[in-house]
């Protein structure tokens, strides 16, 4: 879809973002000029660049604040289309000694750090900031590795339209586009076909991996957003958006392009690790700015890079601050959009954001190096504002 006349659809999405959560936030109108204290917006209110955008040829930052770096470079390491860490530590090929065969647990990979977590609360988001391996539950360890291998498993058993080789644990809750469900028993989940593309949060600390995706259901590709919670080796929540033609209903949607996920993906540089140093941001930083992006939201999008594209369901191609501004302060635990969960994987830059925009349950998935976020994508369908987790 081409990219819509920026001052029509930019104004109006501002606007109506502002309106719709009953929040009227001073400074909205298009007179207003907030900064953020210590930071600088970044913001670019120019033409939306298109999705072949490249993001530089090398690291040219080596700023350590949240400032106005524009640090056009990706990570230096070698991608890949599923997104997924090495897989060394596979889910674990033993079976159940009385369950059905095929049933396993995920392994637990190397060690990784100290283990345990702190749990901190960012309003009414989960966050947490130890930046060991966590347990997982049971005195199970969870790593990357095995976070990375339980969303493998997850997409090849929804390819095969068969869950019982998963380690499902006895209390799962698995829901799809905010309603429980058996897991199986969905018509996506009878229908789906192999995944063509995934995205992926390793967030060791809540033990949790969240992935967007491009899935085929029939002959129609999808984009899908999952969010798969581990605890003692076994899957204990599954949250998933599969997001069909039409089931973006806001009066600022645009139609969903699967494609563009997927060609944007390298440029972007999702499954790339940013080198230990002045460019990975730290857990704190990562899930800061996106609280204060969705309490804030259309005036906390701050430290966007020029060329930062956003997607809405692959669609769009939207400049991240097109439209919107950088305003000064603490959001504090209210606002205008509210986390109700953030990941964050430390070493790859990614943080992930789970909120109700507009009645739509979301999903916000951005990348983040040299002080500075390059890429913003939602996965969001209209769910009558419900999550299924609240």
């Amino acid at each position: 879809m081409a990219p819509r006349d920026f001052l029509s659809t930019f104004a109006s999405r501002a606007f109506w973002s502002c309106c719709v959560a009953g929040l009227w936030l001073n400074g909205c109108s298009g007179d207003s000029e907030p900064t953020d204290s210590g930071t600088d917006g970044g913001t670019n209110t120019g033409n939306p660049s298109t999705t072949t955008a490249s993001m530089g040829a090398g690291p040219t930052s080596n700023a350590t604040s949240m400032g106005n770096t524009t640090a056009t470079s990706s990570p230096s390491t070698t991608s890949a289309t599923t997104g997924g860490e090495p897989t060394t530590a596979s889910m674990g090929s033993t079976s159940s000694s009385g369950g059905s065969a095929g049933t396993s647990s995920v392994g637990a990979g190397g060690s990784s750090g100290d283990g345990g977590t702190d749990g901190q609360s960012t309003g009414d988001a989960t966050t947490t900031t130890s930046g060991g391996g966590g347990t997982g539950g049971g005195g199970f360890e969870c790593t990357r590795d095995g976070l990375s291998s339980a969303l493998d498993a997850y997409l090849a058993a929804l390819a095969a339209g068969d869950p019982s080789s998963l380690p499902l644990a006895a209390d799962l809750k698995f829901t799809e586009n905010a309603e429980e469900s058996e897991i199986g028993m969905t018509d996506f989940w009878m229908n789906a076909g192999e995944v063509k593309h995934s995205q992926r949060a390793l967030d060791v600390d809540e033990c949790t991996v969240a992935g967007q995706a491009v899935i085929p259901e029939g002959n129609t590709d999808l984009p899908v957003a999952i969010r798969i919670k581990l605890a003692g080796g076994e899957m204990s929540e599954i949250e998933t958006i599969v997001v069909r033609p039409g089931d973006y209903t806001a009066s600022f949607a645009v139609d969903s392009n699967p494609q563009a996920i997927i060609d944007i993906a390298d440029d972007v540089g999702w499954d790339e690790v940013v080198p230990e140093g002045p460019d990975r941001a730290t857990r704190e930083q990562l899930t800061s700015w996106i609280d204060k992006y969705f309490r804030f939201f259309p005036m906390g999008v701050c430290n966007v890079t020029g060329d930062c594209i956003r997607l809405e369901n692959g669609g769009g191609n939207f400049n991240c601050g097109a439209g919107a501004s950088c305003m000064q302060g603490d959001p504090g635990t209210g606002g205008n959009l509210i986390p109700r969960l953030i990941l964050a994987d430390v070493e790859r830059g990614i943080v992930v954001g789970l909120t109700i925009l507009s009645g739509h349950l979301d999903m916000h998935m951005a990348k983040m190096y040299g002080g500075s976020v390059h890429a913003v994508h939602a996965i969001l369908r209209d769910t009558g504002g419900q999550s299924g987790w609240d």
